[in-house]
C-alpha cells in the first residue's frame, strides 16, 4: 500500500530534534523527504550520544524513510541546487534561528517567488514575533520558560526537566498537522502558504490546564511528583518490593480500591467521600494507602487491581518495555536493515490507517548516502557531479 502522502516532495534543511521529527512524520506518511545536510558533520544529531556503530541514537530514531544529500548551502552553487529542488517541491521545512533563513536566501518570500504553490514550514524556538524570537532555545530551555519545569517533579526534590523531548517532538506534531492542513487547502485552491510553529507555543498549549487553574484560583500550581492535581488517590505507591502506579478519577474507582485493600469504611469517611475531599486530604490518604500496600508484593496488588478494574501498572524500566508483550502485540517496534547496525528496531508512528501504509521502509541514511542518485534523477551529469565534489559543494557516501 502507498502512504497517504505519496507523491509529495519535501525539502528538509532541519537539524537536531524538532525539525527532523517533523519531517520523519511526513516521511512515514509516504512523502519523499530529501534531507539536505552540512558537509562533513551533517545533521547535528548524528553525533548526539550514545553512538551506535558511529551513528547517534537521536539521529537513528527520527530520520528513517529519508534520503540524505550533502550540499554546502552557504555557497552560491549550493544555493542554486536548493533553488532547483524548490521549483517542483511541495514542502520546505526549516528550523533555523529566527532570521537566519532570510539571511541565507531561504526565507518564505524568497522561495515563494520560485514556487508560489510551496508549503513553507518554519519551526522555531519562540515563534516569529516578540522579544524572544531571536533567542536560541533547546527543549529544556523552553520547558523552563513555559512553566513545565517549574511544576515537574516532586515537592521535596530539586528542579528536573521532563526526560523526553516533549517540546521538540510536540512542536514537530503541530508542524506536521499544519503542513497537512496547508496541503489540503492547496488541493482546493492551488495556493501555497507559510506554516509556523514553535517550542514555546507548544509548551504554552501543554500548560493550558494549569494556567486556567491559576486563573480560577489565583494559586500557583505545585509540584506533585506522580500525583495528579485534580484526582486522588492518583500516583506511585511503594509496595513490599517495587512501586506501582494507581489512577483513580471517580468515586466508583475509589470504592474498588477500598475493597481491594480492605478499607471499605473509607467509602463513607468524610475525609475521602468525594474526589474534592480526597484531593484536600491527599497526603493523609496516600500515607494510609501506602502503609497497606507495603505489606505485600507489587505483583499481588497489580493482579487484584486489574481484576477489579482499577487503572494500575508496574513502573516499567526501558529494558522491560522493549520485550513487553503489549509492545510486541501491537508491533510498536519495527526492525529495519541498516548498513552498519544489526538488529536495529525503531518505534513506528503511534497510529495506524486501515487503507494506507505507514511503513518504515528505509533505514536512517548515512551522511550523503543519496547525494549522487538524487542529482542524477534531476538531470545532473556525472562530470558536473564530480566537479561539485571536487569543489566541496557536495559530498557522497559510498
Amino acid at each position: 500500500m502507498a502512504g497517504p502522502l505519496q507523491g509529495i516532495r519535501v525539502i528538509d534543511v532541519t537539524t537536531n530534534v524538532s525539525g527532523p521529527s517533523l519531517t520523519m512524520i511526513l516521511a512515514d506518511l509516504g512523502a519523499e523527504v530529501i534531507k539536505i545536510e552540512k558537509p562533513d558533520i551533517g545533521d547535528d544529531s548524528r553525533m548526539m550520544g550514545p553512538l551506535w556503530k558511529g551513528e547517534g541514537v537521536y539521529y537513528l530514531n527520527i530520520n528513517r524513510n529519508k534520503r540524505s544529500i550533502v550540499i554546502n548551502i552557504r555557497s552560491e552553487e549550493g544555493k542554486k541546487l536548493v533553488y532547483d529542488f524548490v521549483k517542483d517541491a511541495d514542502v520546505f521545512v526549516e528550523n533555523f534561528r529566527f532570521g537566519k533563513a532570510e539571511k541565507m536566501g531561504f526565507g518564505y518570500q524568497d522561495l515563494q517567488e520560485i514556487n508560489p504553490a510551496l508549503i513553507y514550514c518554519s519551526l522555531s524556538a519562540y515563534g516569529q514575533e516578540g522579544i524572544k524570537r531571536y533567542k536560541p532555545g533547546y527543549d529544556a530551555i523552553v520547558q523552563a520558560d513555559t512553566g513545565i519545569m517549574g511544576i515537574n517533579g516532586s515537592e521535596d526534590e530539586g528542579v528536573a526537566r521532563v526526560a523526553v523531548s516533549i517540546l521538540d517532538q510536540g512542536s514537530a506534531m503541530w508542524g506536521a498537522i499544519g503542513i497537512i492542513s496547508a496541503l489540503y487547502h492547496r488541493l482546493k485552491t492551488g495556493e501555497g502558504q507559510k506554516v509556523e510553529t514553535s517550542l514555546y507555543e507548544t509548551g504554552i498549549f501543554w500548560m493550558g490546564y494549569h494556567m486556567l487553574a491559576y486563573m480560577a484560583t489565583g494559586e500557583e500550581p505545585v509540584k506533585l511528583g506522580s500525583n495528579h492535581a485534580s484526582f486522588a488517590p492518583y500516583g506511585a505507591y511503594e509496595t513490599a518490593d517495587n512501586p506501582v502506579m494507581i489512577g483513580v478519577s471517580n468515586n466508583s474507582l475509589f470504592e474498588k480500591v477500598c475493597k481491594v485493600i480492605g478499607k471499605e469504611e473509607w467509602i463513607e469517611d468524610k475525609r475521602f467521600k468525594t474526589n474534592l475531599d480526597r484531593v484536600k486530604n491527599r497526603k493523609e490518604l496516600n500515607h494510609l494507602i501506602e502503609k497497606i500496600l507495603k505489606t505485600k508484593r507489587s505483583e499481588y496488588w497489580i493482579t487484584k487491581f486489574e481484576e477489579t478494574g482499577v487503572p494500575s501498572s508496574m513502573i516499567q524500566p526501558v529494558s522491560a518495555i522493549m520485550t513487553n508483550e503489549q509492545t510486541e502485540s501491537i508491533n510498536m517496534l519495527t526492525e529495519i536493515q541498516h548498513r552498519k547496525i544489526n538488529d536495529l528496531k525503531i518505534p513506528r508512528l503511534p497510529f495506524q490507517l486501515s487503507k494506507t501504509s505507514l511503513e518504515i521502509k528505509k533505514a536512517p541514511p548515512l551522511l550523503g548516502e543519496d547525494t549522487e542518485a538524487i542529482l542524477k534523477e534531476r538531470g545532473v551529469n556525472q562530470e558536473t557531479i564530480d566537479e561539485l565534489i571536487e569543489k566541496g559543494i557536495i559530498q557522497k557516501n559510498d
